[in-house]
């Protein structure tokens, strides 16, 4: 369904029978903006989106046909000082020029995530972490989908949650949500609220400071109640101990591979074992789909949640066997004279690639490198050591990746584009190996995301 349409029929924010009095500015024409104005526009708010940068000719069409007021490659503070609420895209630092102007003015600044939560009644389990997140909610959503359940997935996920509102109603949410969506929450309380783990990422956003970082990730429960749930990872030291030290009445329940006597959810003898006040569950892993100690964490939570929800220890087993995991995280991609060849383009961070290695038991040539947010690769040396016969380096700055692999890896590279890293780990590699993408930095440096990022991967493997 288009941004034009709902049910068949034209939504325009000029219509004459506003369902709501009031109006909002919009900050960034992409996914989250484009759903954000077709959600108040249902809505009957008057909307205006502003975009410093050039907004395309198909999303500007979509906005015509609404009736949405735009402008590209500026902010135009006159347009905005009177907006009853601002949603800005999570893509916009809050230190930010434009952000610092519109908080001076005292207009409340909110993200497409809070704006839409504030038109459903449905249930929202909320899930964030800097690794697993991704997988943790599709897992989510297909065991709760599998078991007969009406449920949604949003947020970093497919459609924007706004466009899911204006769109859909189903009976619950499954939200994958970023620390840049949470900076700007201030109701918004999900009814369950997940954190797989909190590692150094996006420092660069967060003045280097991994604290800040974590407070952020924390916001997810800031507003949940006794009557909400919390479930985070307790192998997770760093966060076990703000979660414990919150001053907060939200149930907590805890998952992880450490603690079996501590955790609510642990895993035994191939079983995830979950316990709460009514009964202790069994279901049994050993058919899983995914592979990796990281994967067992992920469904740890998604399964704490199916067990919640009283879906049948067989539906959730079954569910757990024909699971797809998501594109772009140690996904296969091809096996090429006997070698391996792993799509793990989704790995940003240094905590990724050490799960990605850390699953592999072969040989590896390790194709690394992006733009760095703030990487110690100190914790990856003994798998390197163990597993990495060479490193192609695949970015504009990779002196710290040969500062820091260079005095145990004889074979390290750089490759100027995907191709040639491809070409090269094709060479080195031998019978029995894997190639392994697995970034570790962000990939806006050679490529437009991380996804674009895989998809070359695959392609230049599809073309040995």
């Amino acid at each position: 369904m288009d941004y034009n349409s709902s049910s068949g029929s034209h939504i325009n924010c000029n219509t004459k029978d506003k369902i709501m009095k009031g109006k909002i500015v919009i900050l960034g024409a992409g996914e989250s903006g484009l759903g954000t104005a077709f959600l108040a526009c249902k809505k009957g708010l008057n909307v205006f989106i502003s975009d410093n940068d050039s907004i395309s000719n198909k999303t500007k069409k979509k906005l015509n046909l609404m009736g949405v007021s735009w402008e590209e490659r500026k902010h135009s503070y006159s347009k905005m000082k009177d907006a009853d609420w601002i949603i800005k895209s999570p893509g916009i630092d809050n230190k930010s020029k434009v952000i610092s102007q519109l908080r001076e003015m005292d207009v409340p600044i909110i993200s497409e995530i809070e704006f839409a939560s504030k038109f459903t009644n449905s249930k929202i389990i909320a899930i964030t972490g800097s690794n697993g997140k991704t997988t943790t909610a599709l897992l989510t959503h297909h065991l709760l989908s599998q078991g007969g359940l009406r449920v949604g997935i949003a947020g970093n996920i497919g459609n924007s949650f706004a466009k899911e509102i204006a769109e859909n109603n189903y009976d619950y949410y499954v939200l994958e949500i970023s620390s840049f969506q949470l900076d700007d929450i201030n109701d918004f309380s999900p009814n369950i609220g997940v954190i797989t783990n909190v590692v150094p990422d996006h420092l660069d956003r967060y003045e280097n400071n991994f604290n800040k970082y974590l407070e952020s990730k924390l916001k997810i429960t800031k507003n949940q109640t006794k009557d909400d749930l919390l479930i985070f990872n307790s192998d997770d030291q760093n966060l076990t101990e703000k979660i414990l030290n919150l001053k907060s009445k939200v149930k907590l329940h805890s998952y992880g591979k450490k603690n079996d006597w501590l955790n609510n959810t642990y895993h035994h003898n191939e079983n995830i074992i979950i316990k709460t006040k009514k009964r202790k569950t069994m279901i049994n892993t050993v058919e899983f789909s995914l592979s990796g100690q990281h994967n067992l964490l992920n469904a740890m939570a998604a399964v704490t949640i199916a067990n919640l929800f009283e879906i049948s220890k067989d539906k959730i087993r079954q569910s757990l066997t024909n699971f797809k995991g998501a594109p772009h995280r140690l996904e296969k991609v091809l096996k090429i004279k006997n070698v391996n060849y792993i799509n793990d383009s989704k790995a940003t961070n240094v905590n990724a690639t050490f799960f990605a290695l850390e699953s592999i038991n072969t040989s590896t040539v390790w194709i690394a490198g992006g733009i760095d947010k703030g990487n110690d690769y100190n914790q990856l040396l003994p798998l390197v050591n163990e597993k990495v016969k060479a490193i192609i380096c695949l970015g504009k700055n990779n002196e710290k990746l040969f500062e820091t692999f260079h005095p145990i890896i004889d074979l390290i590279f750089e490759a100027k584009t995907m191709t040639q890293a491809v070409k090269m780990a094709h060479k080195i590699a031998k019978k029995n190996d894997s190639v392994l993408l697995s970034p570790a930095c962000a990939s806006f440096d050679l490529f437009k995301n991380y996804q674009d990022r895989g998809e070359q991967f695959k392609k230049a493997v599809k073309k040995l």
